[in-house]
């Protein structure tokens, strides 16, 4: 049986600064592949190559990873500050439909960081530019200095909805993340359910009300070393289980 495949929107790079392409990180394409045992597709985030209807027909779920240009403001009504940084139009382009018509399809879809906030804006949410900025908050963004395995390590604790979606998924009504983000979420999308939370407040898990397939996203970074990670592990399992919806080992209650 041939295995599912699985889309994995890439972002804008410039190769020697000059050279366009579109990237997807190797860590993103091994989680799909070895712990959702899916086929990794990239898909190219250029709205006149990549529309909705055919990315849907052609792919069994979908993986949207972080990037750091975030969506541009515009498409949830602010005005554009310094603080939004750099942007990708065509990604967003690209991911807002998705996402909305993923979820209206039943396809599943797993949103990571940037994915994460391209949930909320999909659905009407809105983000702050600079979490950091606001009362009360750590400093969510990558550490400026050391190894990737420094970068990546554990930095807080997100607390669940108990008996939510995702504490069934991990076992636990608590679990420890990296953190490598700027933005967040402000206002809350229509549909968006917020099941876990950093100790500051920030908004770390979320799912979409009534979807009739997966449809979750984290603002971590799941996709590093998921293969071993005790919290990474079984968020793509639970993805891989999606793709096969006529598997046994589905749990219940995990489509909405």
């Amino acid at each position: 049986m041939p295995r599912p495949v699985v889309g994995i929107v890439a972002n804008h790079h410039l190769i020697n600064d000059e050279y366009p392409a579109q990237a997807v990180g190797e860590m993103n394409i091994r989680a799909v592949a070895e712990v959702t045992d899916a086929l990794p597709l990239v898909v190219p985030s250029l709205p006149d190559a990549a529309h909705t209807r055919d990315l849907l027909d052609a792919c069994d779920g979908f993986v949207l990873t972080g990037g750091r240009p975030n969506v541009h403001p515009d498409f949830y009504g602010h005005a554009v500050t310094e603080a939004h940084g750099a942007f990708d139009l065509n990604r967003d382009g690209v991911v807002l439909p998705l996402v909305r018509g993923a979820v209206e399809a039943g396809v599943p879809i797993l949103g990571i960081c940037r994915g994460f906030q391209e949930f909320n804006v999909a659905f009407g949410g809105t983000l702050h530019p600079e979490i950091r900025d606001l009362p009360g908050r750590q400093n969510h963004r990558m550490p400026p200095d050391g190894t990737l395995e420094e970068k990546f390590e554990h930095r807080h604790l997100v607390h669940l909805a108990p008996g939510g979606h995702f504490a069934r998924i991990f076992g636990a009504d608590e679990v420890l993340v990296n953190s490598l983000h700027g933005q967040g979420i402000a206002e809350i999308g229509a549909r968006v359910v917020v099941e876990g939370y950093a100790p500051d407040g920030t908004h770390e898990a979320i799912h979409i009300e009534g979807a009739s397939a997966f449809a979750m996203a984290v603002q971590w970074h799941p996709e590093w070393n998921a293969a071993n990670d005790p919290v990474s592990r079984p968020l793509f399992e639970a993805f891989g289980r999606a793709l096969r919806p006529t598997s046994a080992l589905q749990p219940a209650g995990l489509t909405g």
